[in-house]
């Protein structure tokens, strides 16, 4: 007897399935956002050879801002992870990794809603890493002037009044940015249960 062909398995009509193949279309630009992640590893090296050596010679504040930066680095390449893996399973094509022992445990229930929440909070995380860098440098504004007023050399700064001002507003309203999608994606999948649960009765 001739074996039923699975759903999967059936032939899409050819305008079904030049629209379905477009998905690939993203391809270069995971592979794209994979050359940028090498770029930042490069930049985290720098960063920390630059620790290394002024070990001795730097102050307190100074290590401190150094270590921030390698922080975001660090931050900024996990977003890029999110995006690379999330986003290639999510929008063009399983990777298979169901019982490998490296899965990343979010990978295990990704979805765009999701993955949309995990890329809001770990742009507040980055967000935060500058704020707190540009609240350490707080202190010299008004005691120094800013860079673009004084010669190349002359110790100066690179922040004012109004630059921390607006700095704080915009990560205020990326911490309500991502309340607002994790409320929606809440409403959404209470919505979607309560229809199948009416669906079942």
């Amino acid at each position: 007897m001739a074996h039923a062909t699975p759903a999967a398995e059936k032939r899409l009509a050819p305008l079904p399935a030049l629209v379905f193949s477009s998905r690939w279309l993203q391809l270069p630009l995971y592979l794209g956002l994979i050359v940028a992640q090498a770029v930042y590893v490069v930049l985290f090296v720098k960063e920390l050879i630059h620790l290394i050596h002024g070990a001795f010679e730097l102050n307190e504040q100074q290590v401190m801002l150094i270590v921030l930066a390698l922080i975001d680095v660090v931050m900024i390449s996990n977003l890029l992870v999110m995006v690379i893996v999330g986003g290639y399973e999510t929008f063009v094509s399983r990777m298979g990794l169901q019982g490998h022992p490296d899965q990343p445990e979010w990978l295990s229930h990704v979805n765009a809603s999701v993955l949309k929440v995990k890329l809001a909070m770990a742009i507040i995380g980055i967000s935060s890493i500058h704020l707190l860098k540009t609240f350490i440098e707080a202190g010299q504004i008004g005691v120094y002037k800013t860079c673009g007023e004084v010669a190349e050399g002359v110790r100066c700064t690179m922040y004012t009044n109004d630059g921390v001002m607006w700095q704080v507003i915009i990560h205020g309203l990326f911490i309500l940015s991502a309340i607002g999608i994790a409320y929606t994606d809440r409403i959404m999948a209470y919505t979607a249960a309560s229809g199948k649960a009416t669906a079942a009765h």
